[in-house]
């Protein structure tokens, strides 16, 4: 490839979907938006691969250079600024704050919530300390004034991938998609109404249930939803399918690096097992997550992506390179196999002492019937999204989580304000 593979997202077509991540933190204590600019600005030096800004080159293809200009911290207002504009001085990520809420808006282009964790825990760090003049001990978030990780800046290639023949292959079931759910919100504006809704749970009972039900957080939490789903579809629907992201990195022997090397989970179940017990669907789709994010397994999916950035190469032209991407991009295009919704768990992080400045933390992306688990302290938060303004599947899931008998609570719904991108 000739470019970054934080480059050839930029082709995503976003006239109806963002591809932009919007995490949220709630602090404990009012920000002071003077010292979160002061901040902000410190921890980008540790991430040298996010202060960039987007130009044309000589082949006219998007490339990355570097932007040395501030990091803008807005107060929040009604119109959420373009990633790229001058607004923003150019960058593919700013900040907003208000009250007791920060916003940290960031181009899904250059990661996704594993990739963008380190930096906002570095700045939320640097945010502490400076505000409360002590440092918050939390060995394992990076410093602003700390080296780059062996391989931090490292990317995949055909040649990293590996060979071996999948020692599984998912044959979809052709799980229900909200089709008319996306088309009453693509199709009728008024319809749309893009929101999330912010539960908390305590760690340890979320922990507890799925050890004794041979689960974990992300089998959990697609069972709920799935569960939750059979109570609302009518019966002509035979099969409800699960999605979930999954990063290989660590697979292909680069874990430190930041950018998104994705390929996707799918667990399609019957509406005959979503009658079995929980133990059982959790050794089910404990047992798909497994297989499906075997090396073997998952590096197909991400050879495609990668095969599709070395044709974009020889496609001369931004909007000729846009129509390649949305008619040929593996996980979007007309090949592309959907879920009936999506639950995806970046996992647990410690955030040390600075998680005792934190109320809360939720990723919010595009989608419907998306959900983002996140981890903080000794909290779990779960991110509901929807594009419609309806209660019946917020409901019918906190109606499944009470039955399983997991306490938690809820606030919202809460509108999304997903930025996107303006480009040269």
């Amino acid at each position: 490839m000739k470019y970054s593979v934080d480059t050839y997202p930029l082709y995503k077509d976003e006239k109806n979907f963002a591809f932009v991540v919007r995490a949220k933190a709630r602090m404990k204590e009012r920000v002071d938006i003077d010292v979160l600019r002061v901040a902000v600005n410190k921890a980008i030096k540790r991430y040298p691969y996010f202060a960039v800004k987007i130009e044309i080159d000589e082949s006219d293809a998007y490339v990355r250079v570097p932007n040395d200009k501030e990091v803008v911290v807005l107060p929040m207002g009604d119109k959420t600024p373009y990633l790229g504009s001058k607004e923003v001085n150019g960058h593919l990520l700013f900040l907003e704050c208000d009250g007791k809420d920060i916003y940290f808006n960031i181009s899904h282009t250059m990661c996704g919530g594993r990739g963008l964790q380190p930096w906002i825990m570095t700045t939320l760090w640097q945010y502490v300390a400076d505000k409360y003049g002590i440092e918050p001990n939390a060995p394992n978030i990076r410093k602003p004034d700390d080296p780059l990780l062996e391989g931090e800046m490292d990317e995949p290639s055909l040649d990293t991938l590996p060979k071996d023949e999948p020692i599984y292959e998912y044959k979809s079931k052709n799980p229900y998609v909200m089709v008319f759910d996306y088309m009453r919100a693509l199709l009728v504006p008024f319809l749309r109404n893009d929101n999330y809704r912010v539960l908390t749970f305590s760690q340890k009972d979320i922990m507890n249930y799925a050890r004794g039900n041979d689960s974990s957080v992300a089998a959990f939490f697609l069972v709920a939803v799935a569960k939750a789903l059979d109570r609302l579809l009518p019966e002509k629907v035979t099969v409800i399918g699960g999605e979930m992201a999954h990063n290989l990195s660590a697979n292909i022997g680069i874990k430190n690096a930041h950018c998104d090397i994705l390929s996707h989970i799918h667990i399609d179940y019957t509406r005959d097992q979503l009658k079995m017990d929980m133990e059982k669907l959790g050794t089910m789709t404990r047992g798909q997550i497994i297989l499906q994010t075997d090396p073997s397994v998952s590096s197909n999916e991400v050879r495609g992506k990668l095969e599709l950035f070395e044709k974009l190469d020889d496609i001369h032209g931004i909007e000729a390179k846009r129509k390649y991407m949305k008619e040929n991009d593996p996980s979007t295009g007309k090949d592309a196999k959907h879920g009936t919704y999506y639950v995806n768990y970046t996992g647990q992080m410690d955030w040390g002492e600075v998680a005792d400045y934190i109320e809360s933390f939720v990723a919010i992306v595009e989608g419907h019937l998306m959900l983002e688990v996140t981890s903080v302290g000794d909290k779990i938060f779960v991110c509901f999204m929807q594009m419609l303004n309806t209660e019946k599947y917020i409901n019918a899931f906190q109606d499944v989580l009470k039955e399983l008998g997991i306490p938690f609570t809820m606030e919202g719904p809460f509108p999304k304000k997903l930025s996107r991108h303006r480009l040269p």
